[in-house]
């Protein structure tokens, strides 16, 4: 018998196969795996910044009414619920791409040190709600020197 002998790959075929799935879904449906439909709900981007006194917590809220927003801390654990209501659809219009999200939104991060919760503060402003957290004093970073012996 004159023949190679190849490896068998039982799972490779299922990778091509998966492959071949996810480009056909991006042809339909456009590249952005949001627009998907079987993409569930909405989660706005967060960013968390620290300086030496405060952590900073920004969240593209465009379009929720900040009556909507509830924000909870729980230990070192910062929530950020709320509402993006639908707006209604015209009777004489018809929608070609449908890409804004709408619904309840929950949003929670572990904050990389303790808070004085007394002092939290929050604005809303041109869609972007910024919460500042003054750092607790056992929080503030201490520099020391230690000696290499």
């Amino acid at each position: 018998m004159t023949g190679e002998l190849k490896p068998w790959k039982p799972f490779g075929s299922i990778a091509s196969l998966r492959s071949d799935a996810d480009h056909l879904w991006d042809r339909f449906f456009g590249a952005d795996p949001s627009v998907r439909p079987w993409a569930r709900g909405w989660a706005p981007s967060l960013d968390v910044s620290e300086t030496k006194d405060q952590l900073i917590v920004k969240t593209e809220l465009a379009g929720v009414d900040p009556k909507e927003i509830d924000i909870k801390i729980r230990g070192d654990v910062l929530t950020i619920t709320g509402e993006k209501k639908e707006e209604k659809e015209e009777k004489d219009e018809s929608y070609h791409l449908m890409e804004r999200r709408y619904g309840s939104f929950s949003r929670s991060v572990a904050l990389p040190g303790k808070v004085d919760e007394n002092k939290i503060k929050a604005n809303y402003k041109n869609g972007v709600l910024k919460i500042t957290l003054p750092k607790s004093k056992q929080s503030k970073a201490k520099t020391a020197k230690i000696k290499i012996e």
